[in-house]
């Protein structure tokens, strides 16, 4: 895959309050393979060839503002904690497209996953928007949630929180990869999340 001929930056979205979850720890702190999902999520983008990484926080996750700048050092982008998409495009306005935009809550991503939504993004003249999704029967057999599904030529897709934002034509990568099937939302995705700790 050639890489990206632009510099694209990296949102990791942190500002979550994560009641499904339960507990009192902030989503993108809680431990997935015995380190905080945002360290997991940070590690992958450092490791891919996206060019700069923003945690995206809220009022809401204070402790993982601190965590992104002092230990992770990363640049925060304090969005207003009014939920995913308000805060998602608050952020967008802060950086130049195109964008990659990851969940902190998918644990298992990896720098191939990256690299392979920006190449498929980038492979034209001209960026394209893209979502990576996964089928839906695969989050099925894996027994975690599915909060958001849609058809996709005759295809149920859930999408995985992985993006890049580039205006234009919207592009749908299907990626029938367990690791980006297990995104921790409630318990039950956390204890499978666990079961697939190297």
């Amino acid at each position: 895959m050639d890489a990206p001929l632009t510099p694209v930056p990296a949102l990791v979205l942190c500002g979550g309050r994560g009641t499904r979850l339960g507990g009192s720890t902030e989503k993108p702190l809680v431990t997935v393979c015995d380190e905080p999902m945002v360290d997991r999520v940070v590690r992958a983008l450092e490791g891919s060839r996206v060019s700069t990484t923003h945690a995206v926080t809220s009022p809401h996750t204070p402790e993982t503002r601190a965590r992104a700048a002092d230990v992770l050092g990363v640049d925060t982008i304090d969005a207003p904690g009014e939920g995913y998409v308000d805060d998602l495009r608050y952020a967008l306005d802060h950086v130049a497209e195109p964008v990659l935009t990851v969940v902190a809550d998918l644990p298992h991503l990896a720098p191939e996953h990256v690299d392979r939504a920006l190449a498929d993004a980038c492979a034209g003249e001209t960026p394209t928007s893209l979502t990576v999704c996964v089928p839906v029967d695969l989050k099925h057999r894996l027994g975690v949630s599915v909060d958001t599904a849609f058809d996709h030529e005759g295809r149920e897709l859930a999408p995985t929180g992985l993006n890049v934002v580039a205006g234009g034509t919207e592009t749908v990568s299907v990626v029938d990869d367990e690791r980006l099937a297990v995104n921790v939302n409630r318990p039950r995705d956390r204890e499978v999340a666990e079961e697939r700790c190297d």
